[in-house]
């Protein structure tokens, strides 16, 4: 465990995690600290204190204060989105102090300006290309754990603080997408308004953080841990019973690691999901803590080895958690076993001294799929609900498991975070992808203390990603409803699964309760990640072109569309015209009559064809419009008599339909042969 040193830092001086309070003065290394202390989450919002983002979405989504409605929920034109112009350039962030801004992100950053002007200051604090805030040029935005690039999203989490107020505008050519993520402290509250060239404390206390945020990982036993007390405990959990260990407080759990007997992939999959984690504070009836093993420690499906701040599992099997978990009475950890094999596991609870437990929030994670839909039909369609709870507390994350076995890319939603019931969410993003911190669908694994892809099939099948909101936790006062925007529907089947994380004063409304079993694991079905394909048949996408009198063929990937296309693709025609000609080379190994069949495409684009084999006519013009994209299934075309060696198909456009677009596009699956 040679890498968790730093580690140590978090845990002294647990006794006492403090946040800003009206009329307190934060240092610039006071913000620093917050890119590592866990426990300072616990301590539950001042009002005034809130956390918003500022973006790129598509500003044609909005809610109708009159009709009580929210119109083109599901716009999707996010890459370009700013709040207005001011002659050539583009204001894109504008934030009342005192605040700090802890997250910029971006798609694509590229040379165009962005400039930042804090406190009302006439000349710019930052005035750099926008790829400048990313690409490690410029200090102090140098450092790797909090300034990095991931699967093609541009990160930087150096804090940025400002007094008064905080302003944002981009030259022309600044780039596409954009994400700032800020807090406003309560007023009062007195921060250092930032400049480029810190002090040598401040460049320090971004030194050690960054070294911190570079090595995480569980805590060191080699090490003496101030006040801090670890149990072991080694045993079975038969099928179908549980373990409880019970702590007496006031107590902080510091740290819960895990080594559980699993089996190789991908049957530990099931396992994990069989396995549940539940923790219950000072006697509380329902726990606030219940999740499937595996998705409590950040990552489904399968025992996936990553490493980030608050969780993680090891290249050696443990799983951590070092989230802050504070309770006054008691604390109750139950390991439950829901499957038919009993499992050997070891068990390990770092704890520590709490003062004043009451006045802190506690600790909550539960797991769920499709809980808690928003009520609208607007949003019903496209908002899937992460989390909704009432009471004041804190939103720390989530891990989210996608089971997509169609392939296609998945992610295009967007994140929405409403605050104590407002109507417009004060966080609105640009995409699935971009909450996680990478872009442009990119299916690259990747690690980083703040948020990780820990499993992506090239975005088929099983996906796990997470985000964690340490700087940037939502603070809420009465109620936080989380969503992200799903475009593929579960018939697809495109499915959820989330882990969400948030802290809670005692007395607030936690609506999740578990989850049986039989909804946890089977849902999935990995035999769907078989590319069917249809026995004895010529691929469309496969045969020669002999000629074309107009448009361009390629081989389309079919694997996101519902129903089912022979190897996941077709041969698609695009860009002809009405009386266009396309050749398509059947090769034939004996001559003889043959029963011809096929399979072909139909969408909205798709026109009309005659299709002939060798001169001859395969029945009646085919319309292959419809209104969504569909496979025809197979179709008899009749018989034939064929020469060896190459046959000629043609496709003549004859036509479109009337309810068509007008693009006259076709597809072909495949062509089947049969003797007669």
């Amino acid at each position: 465990m040679k890498r968790s040193l730093p580690f140590l830092l978090l845990f002294l001086g647990l006794g006492a995690p403090v946040l800003a309070q009206p009329d307190r003065e934060l240092t610039y290394v006071d913000l620093v600290s917050r890119l590592t202390d866990l426990p300072a989450l616990a301590v539950p919002p001042e009002p005034g204190e809130t956390c918003a983002q500022c973006s790129s979405y598509d500003r044609a989504s909005k809610y109708n204060e009159a009709t009580g409605k929210y119109e083109r929920w599901d716009a999707n034109g996010d890459g370009g989105g700013f709040i207005r112009r001011e002659g050539d350039t583009f204001v894109i962030a504008e934030m009342e102090g005192p605040g700090c801004i802890w997250r910029v992100w971006s798609a694509r950053p590229e040379q165009g300006h962005v400039r930042m002007y804090l406190d009302g200051a006439e000349t710019p604090t930052v005035d750099l290309p926008f790829k400048a805030w990313f690409d490690g040029s410029t200090e102090p935005f140098t450092r790797s754990a909090l300034v990095h690039t991931v699967a093609m999203g541009w990160n930087n989490y150096t804090p940025i603080p400002y007094q008064k107020s905080c302003k944002i505008v981009a030259d022309k050519g600044w780039g596409a997408y954009y994400q700032f993520v800020y807090t406003t402290f309560p007023k009062g509250t007195k921060v250092p308004t930032f400049k480029l060239a810190l002090s040598g404390d401040e460049t320090s206390a971004l030194d050690q953080a960054n070294a911190i945020l570079s090595q995480p990982g569980p805590a060191r036993f080699d090490l003496p841990r101030q006040g801090i007390t670890t149990e072991r405990h080694t045993f079975s959990v038969k099928n179908g019973g549980s373990r409880m260990i019970g702590i007496a407080g006031p107590r902080a759990i510091t740290g819960i690691r895990i080594k559980l007997d699993l089996p190789e992939s991908p049957a530990d999959r099931v396992v994990l999901r069989e396995h549940t984690l539940q923790i219950r504070w000072d006697g509380e009836a329902q726990p606030s803590v219940w999740s499937p093993l595996g998705d409590f420690f950040g990552t489904a499906a399968g025992a996936n080895p990553y490493r980030s701040l608050p969780a993680g599992l090891t290249e050696d099997g443990w799983w951590y958690a070092n989230w802050y978990m504070p309770f006054a009475q008691q604390a109750e950890i139950t390991l439950a076993n829901d499957g038919d094999t009993p499992r050997n596991l070891i068990l390990e609870i770092d704890h520590a001294p709490v003062v004043n437990a009451d006045t802190l929030a506690r600790f909550h994670a539960k797991w769920h799929r499709d809980a808690f839909l928003p009520p609208e039909p607007e949003r019903k369609a496209i908002d899937w609900t992460m989390l909704t709870t009432e009471g004041r507390g804190r939103f720390l994350g989530v891990n989210l498991h996608v089971w997509n076995p169609k392939g296609s890319w998945w992610g295009e939603g967007d994140e929405k975070f409403h605050v104590d019931g407002e109507k417009f969410p004060s966080t609105i993003g640009t995409g699935s992808e971009d909450y996680f911190g990478y872009a442009w669908c990119n299916p690259t694994p990747f690690e980083n203390a703040y948020h990780n892809q820990t499993i992506s099939m090239n975005n088929k099948g099983h996906v796990s990603v997470n985000r964690w909101h340490i700087t940037d936790n939502v603070p809420f006062q009465h109620s936080f409803d989380a969503y992200i925007e799903k475009y593929f529907p579960n018939t697809r089947p495109t499915l959820y699964a989330a882990t969400v994380y948030w802290y809670e004063m005692p007395g607030g409304k936690d609506p999740y309760g578990p989850v049986p079993v039989t909804e946890r694991t089977g849902y999935w079905d990995e035999s769907l990640l078989q590319t069917w394909r249809a026995k004895g048949a010529l691929e469309g996408e496969k045969l020669k072109v002999l000629n074309k009198t107009g448009g361009g063929t390629q081989t389309q990937d079919m694997s996101g569309y519902e129903g089912r296309w022979s190897g996941d693709a077709h041969l698609w025609w695009t860009g002809a015209k009405s009386g266009d000609k396309l050749e398509l080379a059947l090769p034939v190994k004996a001559a003889g009559r043959y029963a011809v069949k096929a399979q072909f495409t139909k969408a909205i684009d798709y026109g009309v064809m005659k299709l002939s084999l060798n001169g001859q006519p395969l029945g009646e013009p085919m319309d292959f419009f419809n209104r969504g994209v569909i496979g025809t299934g197979e179709i008899d075309l009749g018989e034939a008599q064929l020469a060896a060696g190459e046959n000629r198909l043609t496709v003549e456009v004859v036509g479109a339909n009337d309810n068509a677009v007008k693009a006259y596009m076709f597809g072909l699956d495949y062509v089947k042969l049969e003797p007669k």
